[in-house]
């Protein structure tokens, strides 16, 4: 059977090396010949491999992986790397290439996989018009953040923020709260609130944020002062008065 070609371009090493991982698994055949952590060197993969297929992550610092696909456009097969789904379904209604949302999922990677094996035996499809629509999207699009890298010992791992309880500011670091966890991340309490779905996590202290859906209920204590109870935390959460608006319709 012909091996198969392929560069990966991922910024984030962890995801880089999940998807590596996949890949070998899913796909036998398949020689990844190239693994950039950025647009410029995936460019320079391209160049200097000749890659079958390019698995290339969409948003990267300085070039993009829009960037890059402008390059690779009929010279390889392109299956966009994501975490935003409103990138993705316009990539892959326009059939040309086919996609996977990060974190990463077995089950995605392979339809993936078997979508490009079924196009390798035909000329890569021109991008122009694609990439053009997907630039738009992503200058238009406010993508929030999907999940968070923490430390647990000498592992990382990747928390989604679904998984996520609330967010507390602990000195210098933040703690991202789970149902059975609790972790330290550098992330700064306002820059994750910029960065989290409004709809989703609402900031209730000027030290907490919380997962909505993790919320049973809202009381008042002996001193009048409300609080969250959490559906699978034994801890109450204090809202704070410039707060407490948000919860008048609950």
């Amino acid at each position: 059977m012909r091996r198969v070609r392929a560069v990966v371009v991922e910024d984030e090493d962890v995801l880089r090396q999940q998807l590596e991982d996949l890949l070998g698994q899913i796909w036998p055949e398949l020689d990844i010949v190239a693994s950039a952590e950025d647009g410029e060197s995936g460019l320079e993969a391209l160049a200097a491999h000749r890659p079958d297929v390019m698995f290339l992550d969409i948003q990267m610092p300085g070039m993009t992986g829009l960037d890059v696909a402008q390059q690779a456009s009929g010279r390889c097969h392109v299956v966009f790397v994501t975490a935003y789904t409103q990138y993705a379904v316009a990539a892959f209604e326009a059939g040309a290439v086919d996609y996977v949302l990060k974190p990463f999922n077995e089950k995605r990677l392979r339809v993936a996989v078997e979508r490009v094996r079924e196009r390798l035996s035909s000329k890569p499809a021109a991008l122009d018009g694609l990439l053009t629509e997907l630039a738009t999207r992503v200058a238009q699009a406010r993508p929030y953040l999907r999940w968070v890298t923490v430390q647990r010992g000498a592992n990382v791992r990747l928390l989604t923020v679904d998984e996520i309880t609330y967010f507390q500011s602990d000195t210098r670091y933040t703690r991202a709260v789970t149902m059975d966890s609790e972790s330290l991340i550098r992330t700064p309490l306002k820059e994750l609130l910029d960065s989290l779905d409004p709809a989703q996590f609402w900031q209730i202290h000027r030290s907490t944020i919380v997962n909505l859906s993790a919320i049973d209920s809202v009381a008042r204590d002996a001193y009048g002062h409300l609080i969250v109870r959490l559906r699978q935390r034994q801890e109450t959460l204090r809202v704070s008065q410039p707060f407490a608006h948000l919860f008048r319709q609950m």
